[in-house]
């Protein structure tokens, strides 16, 4: 959340351009159309591929389909592209698409002697489809087609590339079966509103439909849904479909999930509207605080961060006493008690920009509601504010968080801190996570940002910094199946506070009215206000306070007027 502990992300153009790119719908492929691409899931190893600079090699995990994936890694000055020449037809009209997972993605074609045409992706923690068409020019006869990542950034994958469109006589890879049925389908979640289905991933499968009592509701890349905008206390029956270009399969057997009773939301007692607050551990510039010195405007005040362990999942916590001024451990928990007694509450954060705390198996996730729990006992943390920003599981961070609230109750103090690519989609695993554990959730305050221009949930795309910005995107939250209460605006306190996104606090308290209230919006109206929204958040109470506790003495007071 500081400069650093967080980096900030590509420049806001390129989101731009690379989000209007996702916008436009690939064209359908006829029925004489075949896939041109040779090796095209690299079950060959890299045959018929070339990678720069020995960037690529191929893994058997993660796979979209068959048994192999491509991996390819950039470094330094190189972006790890693979390439293939693909035999076309002149003056045809091409759809070329690849499945892409991991670090910044490309996809595109040269050589078509129209136009050149490419799309992208951010860094996805599972696969996504990439998609776009070309057209072929009155003479070429072959394109070049290529993946490759971004400099700096983490290794990508890809899998089950394809070239489809007539065929360009260079041969191909064959033309894809109707992939089998779904097995292994399972409820992993419930809310009052909500069941969250997990299944096995099916070879050859490109897609998925989920049924809910033989109606088709939605359709998903992953082998995992969430079916929101269901009824309190109330049983369903769903089915899942595998689907590729060839088809799709039959309907997996049913299984049954019941809704939840009415409500959602952790934490015990707290303000309707609430404020929190990161607080440091570590001395970065920003005042050097004590959490007796906190401002009184903070509700929650999330202890900046834990540190992992050896052990998968397991966090610590190291008290930076040298750092704070010899602050004591015995005079930190001393002070945690004493905000408590004033009704504050005090958290521990897992992650961070540096955060690498994974969670990918029940080993993992039991050790982390261990690990948690320990701390919660030893140091009289109310709870755990979950901010990792490389990526989570959704299946096993709900089943570690759903442990923990076993063994803390119903006091327990539940956050999350999502990046806003995390909140684009009710399929983001971070989304996802949100609505798996919606009856035991406190607040998810998004930040926005570091981030540059994102999707409303209006479809249009908005600047950062802005207040259509806040509540156009606070939107996705509020219709993909959030209550109002579980929703807080995340920014930074300053100038200082992040790499890009800070604004002043009237912009912040213009956004809380619009959501709230229908009153001080931009260009972007809510279709409906929403009065019991939660409220904000801050990176951190120390550049807060370096700045004159500017941000909690208006942000801070706006938010507990609120109706």
């Amino acid at each position: 959340m500081s400069p650093l502990r967080r980096s900030a992300r590509l420049w806001s153009g390129v989101v731009t351009a690379a989000l209007a790119l996702s916008l436009a719908g690939a064209g359908q492929a006829s029925a004489a159309d075949v896939n041109n691409a040779k090796n095209a899931g690299y079950e060959s190893g890299l045959s018929n591929w070339t990678c720069s600079a020995g960037s690529g090699t191929t893994v058997s995990s993660p796979v979209h389909g068959g048994a192999a994936a491509l991996k390819a890694t950039p470094a330094g000055q190189d972006n790890a592209q693979c390439t293939q020449s693909v035999a076309v037809k002149p003056n045809s009209t091409y759809t070329l698409s690849a499945w892409v997972q991991g670090g910044y993605t490309y996809l595109g074609v040269t050589g078509t002697g129209t136009t050149d045409v490419s799309t992208w992706t951010p860094d996805s923690a599972s696969w996504k489809q990439l998609s776009t068409t070309f057209t072929t020019g009155g003479s070429t006869t072959s394109v070049t087609v290529y993946t490759h990542g971004w400099y700096g950034q983490a290794a990508y994958f890809a899998d089950d590339l394809s070239v489809f469109g007539p065929d360009g006589g260079g041969g191909g890879d064959p033309a894809p079966t109707i992939p089998a049925a779904p097995a292994g389908l399972a409820v992993s979640g419930t809310t009052s509103s909500s069941v969250s289905l997990a299944w096995n991933a099916v070879s050859n499968a490109t897609g998925y439909n989920v049924y809910r009592g033989g109606t088709k509701v939605s359709s998903v890349t992953g082998a995992s849904a969430t079916v929101t905008g269901l009824t309190a206390s109330t049983s369903y029956s769903f089915q899942v479909t595998a689907t590729n270009s060839a088809g799709e399969s039959a309907k997996s057997a049913t299984v049954t999930g019941t809704t939840t009773a009415t409500g959602g939301g952790g934490g015990g007692t707290l303000p309707k509207h609430a404020v929190t607050g990161y607080w440091q551990n570590f001395n970065n510039g920003a005042t050097v605080q004590r959490i007796s010195a906190v401002q009184s405007q903070y509700d929650i005040i999330a202890v900046a961060f834990a540190d992992a362990t050896g052990t998968p999942g397991g966090v610590t916590f190291n008290l930076d006493s040298a750092g704070l001024g010899g602050y004591t451990v015995d005079q930190f928990k001393a002070d945690i008690k004493a905000k408590q007694a004033a009704g504050k509450k005090v958290i521990i954060s897992i992650g961070g920009q540096n955060g690498t705390v994974s969670i990918n198996d029940s080993t993992s996730a039991t050790n982390f509601a261990n690990s948690v729990y320990s701390l919660m006992q030893t140091y009289g943390f109310d709870g755990v504010d979950i901010d990792l920003e490389n990526g989570l599981n959704a299946t096993y961070m709900s089943q570690a968080l759903r442990s923990l609230s076993s063994k803390a109750g119903s006091s327990l103090i539940i956050t999350m801190a999502p990046q806003t690519i995390d909140m684009q989609s009710t399929s983001n695993s971070y989304f996802q996570t949100a609505l798996n554990i919606k009856d035991i959730l406190t607040v998810v305050n998004m930040q926005y940002y570091n981030s540059g221009s994102m999707l409303g949930c209006d479809g249009k795309v908005y600047s950062q910094g802005s207040v259509d910005f806040l509540t156009a995107l606070a939107c996705i939250q509020l219709q993909g199946g959030l209550s109002p209460s579980q929703v807080g605006l995340g920014l930074p306190a300053s100038t200082s506070g992040a790499g890009s996104g800070y604004v002043s606090p009237t912009i912040v308290n213009n956004a809380l009215d619009c959501l709230a209230k229908g009153t001080g919006c931009g260009s972007f109206k809510p279709s409906k206000t929403y009065p019991d929204l939660r409220g904000a958040m801050t990176w951190s109470t120390n550049w807060d306070a370096s700045a004159g506790n500017a941000w909690s003495n208006s942000v801070g007071a706006h938010v507990h007027a609120l109706p």
